[in-house]
């Protein structure tokens, strides 16, 4: 097994992890963006592609990402209403980490860990 020397820095410094986990360390978040790499998406859409997500939390997540930056949200002046969520230049960002988690997750799956 291949470690990192104690030289050798993981993080450019302490915290990145963190931060990148408080965005997408939530359940349900790596699968949100996951749905929406493949582009904009309308609540009712990413609620029935996500899974069995309660459309309260969906909501929140939804909320907290574009908080954040890493999504954005276009409401269109139609009957009935319609809006629609998209990556940003800063969520299309987090496509190579989803990448290897996908990676990391098809070489270790195991149906109970």
């Amino acid at each position: 097994m291949k470690t990192l020397s104690p030289k050798t820095k993981l993080e450019p410094h302490v915290g990145c992890i963190a931060s990148a986990m408080d965005v997408i360390g939530n359940k349900w978040t790596a699968l949100i963006l996951r749905d929406l790499f493949s582009g904009p998406r309308r609540f009712s859409e990413l609620e029935k592609s996500v899974g069995n997500i309660n459309p309260r939390t969906l909501s929140q997540r939804l909320d907290d990402l574009e908080d954040c930056g890493i999504i954005s949200r276009k409401s269109f002046a139609e009957v009935p209403p319609r809006t629609e969520y998209t990556l940003t230049q800063k969520g299309r960002d987090l496509l190579p980490i989803l990448k290897q988690m996908a990676t990391w997750g098809n070489k270790h799956y195991k149906a109970n860990c």
